[in-house]
């Protein structure tokens, strides 16, 4: 007798661990990773506004607190998840025009992202150290 279609060896759906991470993919998740850090990010500026409306006080406590190694480390980090994930969402811009789809552009593109996003913030804090005067 055969073998019912219930106990028959069935086809697993694809996930993570059978493809090849490739660049598309890998920015695909690092920008929603980045998009979930700007969520929490955007607490750290409510807070700095909310301090800067409160009291000096509490706005030296928080300039404090940013003004820290640690503080300065999670800006920095903040600051490259918000020009990656721009860098993101224009990439996406760009491929909605029907540019860029090609294997190859997509995957320049995409191999291209982490150094650009990382350049730019590096860029954007030494022009913000230059124009604070520290």
């Amino acid at each position: 007798m055969s073998k019912s279609a219930a106990t028959r060896a069935r086809p697993l759906s694809p996930h993570l661990q059978i493809y090849k991470p490739i660049p598309t993919m890998v920015m695909s998740i690092v920008h929603r990773i980045t998009g979930v850090g700007l969520y929490f990010g955007i607490l750290l500026v409510a807070a700095w506004l909310l301090a800067a409306a409160t009291s000096e006080d509490w706005f030296n406590t928080v300039s404090a607190i940013y003004g820290s190694w640690i503080g300065r480390l999670i800006l920095f980090a903040y600051t490259w998840a918000l020009i990656h994930h721009m860098l993101g969402g224009i990439r996406h811009l760009v491929m909605d025009t029907g540019k860029a789809l090609g294997k190859q552009s997509s995957t320049t593109v995409a191999t291209a992202m982490p150094f650009v996003s990382i350049g730019l913030t590096l860029l954007l804090w030494v022009v913000g150290y230059f124009a604070r005067g520290a």
